[in-house]
């Protein structure tokens, strides 16, 4: 499938970042072939290419002014699985819970455990050198990718793994080998600033991993993971796998304050927990006022805490987790908080507790108004010994600026996500700027990372520099023009990059403005019907395929025209008059909306709140004043007003059935009611 239309390119000129860049058009290859042709075209023309999964990048790295490639709908494969070698290769569209899935009656799992595993694709995660929330068992994604099957910008074909530290015995295509000689030769000229510059984090993902091609042994592989598609197409991924672990127990510790919550955790980790995650009051209190989160939070939360801590314990025996939790409890009495964890041994309530923590982005979001919570200092790490100091001040900054954070996620391993709430349509980019300044002053004082899990993208890019110095930036622009002399795959990301706060790339930029409608609807509670389509921040949620009811449309056709996040963002685009006069009435957008069933499984389930439900009410009423109901739909409606004078002509009704349904358009499929004959009485 091949879309060049501006809805299309519309729908894909967003991910989950604070970025819109429209792209010179869309493909979605059924097959492997597809995909390379697709690229090897582009590249011939000298148009950039982007390669994107689910579309949820919160950095701005899955837009560009290029070709997207979207693997999600085909390229979703296992392609081969080893059980007693607990290995696994996948097509890069493969979606990490339905990997998971496939993966669970084996015993066995894929163990980066983003917060976004319904939605995050492999290929996605692999760029971004994604995480988890239990990576201080596990690592990241860089410590479980085997190999990537990748394709060059020039067509060159290479699997990319573990090597010998003898170039000469490493039995591989000649190019491969003189691209592997001239990438160690880069990292051991630069080894001495590879040594001053690198955090010495286990949450550190900006740049290029250069520091790996200098471990013994050394992977490859692992350069290509968080490149951000900007190195190489990857095309097959291979991965390690762990046991899923036989027992589990969950610990919530209550906090009075917010500061007390973020001394506690470099205690905690000498327990060995395999996650221990924060959840502020901010977000507390945003669940509680969630349909879908407000009955599990009730159960688990007591009181009125300034902050909790999620401590999980997992092991294969069945005592010991229930032992760790006891010590846990036994350590808080020790720090000053006797009584204040819930111990939940319930494997039930445990996965309930969890999905509160995995949508604590998506709960932020829902805040109503203009001023949301902003990502672009969110990930940043520092040491445990720091964390409280440095959220401490981190706050002040947010105050100075007039605003304040919100904080969730790995306390475990120093890397929180914190959102400045900012009014991106008016002053946020100003404040943001200056937030983001002072932000890296902190974190460079306390030997911190910059970018601790989600990538550089467009808002974080600009920051390389800064910390990694010159030096190393120079080597990454050698490292990108050895693998990309054109510059054509994913332009702008993490070498010769833009400005975090070019405005020209914003989903809102300046002369942004919205269609003020007469609306049939009440839509007060979010401050009007534009802001109610601008709840949806691109998360995907609405992309899940194995649980609830969000969006059985969707799961059919698989096309992001029909997801709940793309009707969204078209109504977005043709609000703000991006998709040209008339678009909100237009029978393009008409056809968007058409497969919405109003199930109202996005009103119950996105965790923004998106209605599309009550959205299409509101179109179909401003489409129909433009455009009359059609003959079809008018005798569907009317029905009750004239089935009692179709039942005493019920034989010739009925007989005309078969030829009133071609003529109407209505399958041929659908039988009608039969009318029974009775009087008009």
């Amino acid at each position: 499938m091949v879309l060049f239309d501006a809805a299309s390119r519309g729908r894909y000129a967003t991910d989950a970042s604070i970025y819109q860049i429209e792209p010179v058009g869309v493909v979605v290859p059924t097959s492997e072939e597809d995909a390379l042709t697709a690229l090897a075209v582009a590249i011939g023309e000298g148009v950039p290419v982007l390669a994107r999964g689910g579309g949820t990048s919160q950095c701005g790295q899955a837009v560009a002014a290029a070709l997207v490639i979207d693997v999600s709908k085909h390229l979703n494969q296992v392609v081969a699985f080893d059980k007693e070698a607990r290995t696994v290769t996948v097509q890069p569209g493969v979606v990490l819970d339905q990997l998971n899935a496939y993966l669970k009656p084996h015993g066995l799992w894929f163990p980066v455990d983003v917060s976004t595993s319904a939605q995050a694709t492999l290929g996605g995660m692999a760029g971004n050198n994604s995480c988890g929330s239990r990576s201080i068992r596990y690592g990241n994604m860089v410590h479980n990718v085997r190999a990537i099957e990748a394709v060059l910008a020039d067509g060159a074909e290479y699997c990319f793994g573990a090597e010998p530290d003898d170039l000469s015995e490493l039995e591989a295509p000649k190019g491969y080998v003189e691209l592997v000689g001239k990438i160690r030769a880069i990292a051991a000229r630069e080894t001495e600033e590879i040594e001053h510059r690198y955090p010495k984090l286990l949450r550190r993902v900006g740049g290029y991993n250069l520091d790996l091609m200098l471990a013994r042994p050394f992977n490859v592989a692992h350069l290509l993971v968080g490149s951000e598609g900007t190195l190489a197409y990857s095309r097959r991924i291979h991965l390690n796998l762990s046991p899923l672990p036989k027992h589990k127990t969950l610990g919530v510790c209550h906090f009075p304050r917010f500061h007390q919550s973020m001394e506690a955790p470099r205690h905690i980790v000498q327990l060995k927990p395999v996650a221990v995650e924060l959840v502020d009051r901010t977000m507390i209190g945003l669940a509680r006022e969630s349909p879908a989160f407000r009955a599990t939070v009730e159960q688990f939360i007591q009181g009125d805490p300034e902050a909790i801590l999620l401590v999980e314990f997992a092991g294969d025996d069945r005592d010991e987790p229930i032992r760790k939790l006891k010590q846990l409890t036994e350590l808080m009495g020790d720090l000053g908080f006797p009584g204040s964890v819930v111990e939940i041994t319930d494997a039930g309530l445990q996965r309930d507790a969890w999905e509160v923590r995995k949508a604590g982005l998506n709960i932020m979001m829902s805040m109503k108004g203009e001023g949301k919570p902003i990502s672009f200092i969110e990930d940043c790490a520092v040491p445990l010994e720091h964390l409280a100091e440095y959220t401490e001040r981190l706050t002040r900054v947010f105050e100075k600026h007039g605003t304040k954070g919100t904080w969730y996620a790995h306390a475990s391993v120093g890397c929180l996500h914190v959102r400045p709430i900012l009014n991106m349509r008016e002053d946020g980019a100003i404040k943001m700027r200056a937030i983001a300044e002072e932000t890296a002053e902190l974190v460079k004082h306390y030997q911190g990372a910059y970018s601790g899990e989600h990538g550089d993208g467009l808002v974080r890019s600009e920051w390389i520099e800064p910390f990694f110095g010159p030096k190393l930036t120079r080597a990454f622009e050698e490292i990108k023009d050895l693998f990309d002399p054109k510059g054509l795959l994913n332009p702008g990301k993490i070498v010769r990059p833009s400005k975090q706060d070019d405005r020209s790339l914003f989903r809102y930029r300046p002369g942004y403005r919205t269609e003020k409608i007469r609306t049939a609807l009440d839509w007060s509670e979010w401050g009007g019907f534009d802001q109610a389509v601008e709840m949806c921040n691109n998360n995907g949620h609405c992309r899940k395929f194995d649980a609830g009811t969000m969006c059985p449309s969707y799961r059919v056709p698989l096309d992001e025209q029909h997801l709940t996040r793309g009707r969204a963002n078209t109504l977005r685009l043709a609000l703000s008059g991006q998709l040209g006069p008339d678009a909100f009435t237009s029978d393009e957008l008409y056809a968007t909306l058409d497969l919405c069933v109003s199930c109202k499984g996005c009103r119950r389930e996105c965790p923004t709140g998106v209605d599309m439900a009550k959205m299409k009410v509101e179109f179909l009423h401003h489409y129909r004043q433009r455009r009359a109901l059609p003959i079809r739909e008018r005798l569907v409606a009317y029905l009750p007003r004239y089935a009692p004078w179709a039942s005493r002509f019920a034989p010739l009704v009925n007989g005309m059935q078969s030829a009133a349904r071609r003529w109407l358009g209505l399958a041929k499929q659908r039988s009608s009611p039969p009318s029974r004959g009775r009087g008009l009485g």
